[in-house]
């Protein structure tokens, strides 16, 4: 039978978005091995809850490492220590017993903090709608193999749609910047023949709204890949700056009857 661990976690809590907030130390008691990090903090707040207290508040849906929402920063790592892992599939076993357990949000002005571990990640929403999407017709579907494709490109693509949007390469960043995550959907939909109609306006788009939802620029640091639970590689910000610069120089808004891609 594995040796339960007994931890200290220090975690963050925050009422809302315009309280303070500030570390309260909780003990993490009797803790298996082979449960999972959320699992681990579910037992922890079943005896907050046992005793009165607020539970404390963090996001999780799938539990399976795709839909991305179990972002914290661990130890002040997003995601914790190991490489290629969300939250929700970091076992208890990646620790030691006594060790003690920094829980903190999302530090980023795209993220605002809604309660303790919790943030707004609607502003990446914001950003696919802004050009995460491609013009499709209506009807029957076409052959698989009607529109050649090749390899590479559909390597890459799916390499890029890997991306579950979780947040993890702002947090990492030292400028909060997003462009890991929209250079990763803008190559996701760019590489494919399907993407091509709003290829320049959609880098053009997806960018401006990244800068409006107050992510900072990229310089280049790296943390954002090493960050990635899924791997996503920063060539796809150098691919989504060459887009945007030919999507500047070439791309005139439709006026009338003309305009287009140029």
């Amino acid at each position: 039978m594995s040796k339960h661990m007994n931890l200290t976690l220090h975690v963050w809590r925050q009422k809302n978005a315009k309280c303070d907030g500030k570390f309260v130390e909780y003990p993490a008691a009797n803790i298996s091995p082979d449960m999972s990090f959320l699992e681990m903090l579910d037992v922890v707040n079943e005896g907050l809850i046992e005793k009165g207290e607020e539970p404390i508040e963090f996001d999780h849906d799938c539990r399976e490492g795709i839909c991305g929402t179990c972002s914290m920063v661990i130890n002040g790592r997003p995601h914790g220590p190991r490489e290629r892992t969300t939250t929700c599939q970091l076992h208890m076993r990646s620790f030691k017993d006594g060790d003690s357990i920094t829980l903190e949000p999302w530090r980023a002005e795209g993220f605002p903090v809604l309660r303790d571990l919790t943030v707004d990640r609607s502003s990446f929403d914001r950003i696919i709608a802004a050009g995460g999407f491609i013009t499709a017709p209506a009807g029957t579907p076409q052959d698989a193999n009607a529109l050649p494709i090749p390899k590479e490109n559909a390597d890459l693509s799916m390499d890029a749609a890997a991306c579950i949007g979780c947040g993890a390469c702002v947090a990492a960043c030292p400028n909060a910047s997003a462009m890991l995550f929209v250079s990763a959907k803008i190559s996701h939909l760019g590489l494919l023949p399907q993407g091509q109609p709003e290829r320049h306006i959609r880098v053009r788009d997806m960018i401006a709204q990244m800068d409006a939802e107050q992510f900072g620029t990229c310089t280049n640091h790296g943390e954002c890949e090493a960050a990635c639970p899924k791997g996503i590689k920063m060539e796809n910000i150098a691919r989504m700056n060459r887009d945007f610069i030919k999507a500047s120089l070439t791309y005139r808004p439709a006026t009338g009857g003309g305009g287009g891609v140029g």
